[in-house]
């Protein structure tokens, strides 16, 4: 899938699933379930064990671009080039990494970088981040949005961490272009309860819908 397209197709859905899991089928499993869920975009992080594998027999699984998959928690080049290999539509990192980000400057990947400050924001873009994941999000609230795009307009920004059904939506008019969920869209999995992964996925769907709209 082209650049554009996988950014175009992650903007369009607004939410971004972070999925951390201890075995590879629960992963694949709260993958499913968010799709399911009207959202395309999964983060697999590269604490799940065996990361790539487990990218690999997504991207397997679906290869008419149903699911973009995403590598998350990824500190560096090796790992991102490791992950596209397998199959990985973008890379997104804990925090900015020059390396990782030329590298999928090279191979026309999305790189999303962790940023707290207005000078990560704007060194992640002058290395050709398209996307700047303000991290962690909730020791912030969403008026960091408006604060960063105060000076810098152009920035497209997607909060992650403390993000949820009950404050989507302020994230969203605040002005992020996506978010990031992990525990509050996934907690379903602790108790083997993937249908609510789903229902959740649904939610927070309707909730950036309503906010845009």
């Amino acid at each position: 899938m082209e650049k554009q397209q996988v950014l175009t197709k992650m903007t369009d859905a607004g939410l971004v699933a972070v999925v951390r899991a201890n075995t590879a089928d629960e992963a694949i499993r709260i993958a499913d379930a968010c799709l399911e869920g009207g959202c395309p975009s999964i983060e697999l992080t590269f604490t799940v064990p065996g990361a790539h594998k487990v990218i690999e027999a997504l991207a397997n699984k679906y290869t008419n671009g149903e699911m973009l998959l995403g590598a998350g928690t990824v500190l560096d080049a090796e790992t991102a080039r490791t992950a596209i290999l397998s199959g990985a539509n973008y890379i997104v990192s804990p925090g900015f990494n020059r390396g990782a980000a030329e590298l999928c400057n090279r191979y026309r990947v999305p790189y999303l970088p962790g940023c707290m400050t207005i000078t990560e924001v704007l060194t992640a873009m002058e290395a050709g981040a398209d996307i700047c994941k303000i991290f962690p999000a909730d020791l912030f609230g969403p008026t960091i949005i408006k604060d960063i795009k105060g000076p810098l307009p152009q920035a497209k920004l997607m909060p992650t961490g403390g993000v949820d059904v009950s404050n989507v939506d302020k994230w969203i008019k605040a002005g992020a272009v996506a978010v990031g969920a992990g525990s509050s869209l996934t907690k379903g999995a602790k108790t083997g309860d993937y249908a609510q992964i789903t229902a959740t996925a649904k939610e927070f769907i309707a909730k950036i819908k309503e906010a845009r709209a």
